[in-house]
């Protein structure tokens, strides 16, 4: 069988737009082998609109990601693990809830930190948390207090 040197670099063009691709895939999605990071775990009553690799923002500051996101089966709560920056030490203190972007936003996961001198250590679990406020029970709320006046 003989090849033509036009199918050869064909061929070579495609797998070279392949790799380009899966690194431009891997780079997105967050993928790294950096192992500077320390997992903390959190329970939510609601975890609408979070997903494994939803950012992580401490003052408006992406700071990890969710790195699981499962359904407890005891408590119905939403656990979740997010993976932090190691150079980042949260205080014991801290609060971690859903926050929206705005009304046409996706959600995020917001940290506000305390004021404790102690830190978390990797593997804590977050106990202060609040989970996703649901917009539509918000505006429903608001329409059977205005009919009550």
């Amino acid at each position: 069988m003989s090849h033509s040197s036009t199918e050869v670099m064909v061929g070579g063009a495609v797998l070279a737009a392949a790799a380009a691709f899966m690194i431009y895939a891997a780079q997105f999605t967050g993928y790294t082998r950096d192992t500077g990071s320390y997992d903390l775990t959190a329970s939510f009553r609601s975890a609408e609109g979070i997903s494994v690799g939803t950012d992580v923002r401490l003052a408006g500051v992406k700071v990890g990601t969710v790195s699981a996101l499962d359904l407890n089966p005891q408590t119905f709560r939403a656990d979740a693990t997010v993976s932090l920056n190691s150079s980042i030490e949260l205080p014991d203190d801290s609060i971690i809830l859903v926050s929206s972007e705005g009304l046409l936003g996706g959600n995020f996961i917001e940290i506000q930190p305390g004021g404790s001198p102690f830190n978390y250590e990797p593997g804590d679990e977050i106990l202060d948390t609040q989970g996703a406020v649901s917009l539509i029970s918000l505006l429903l709320k608001f329409v059977a207090g205005k009919g009550e006046e």
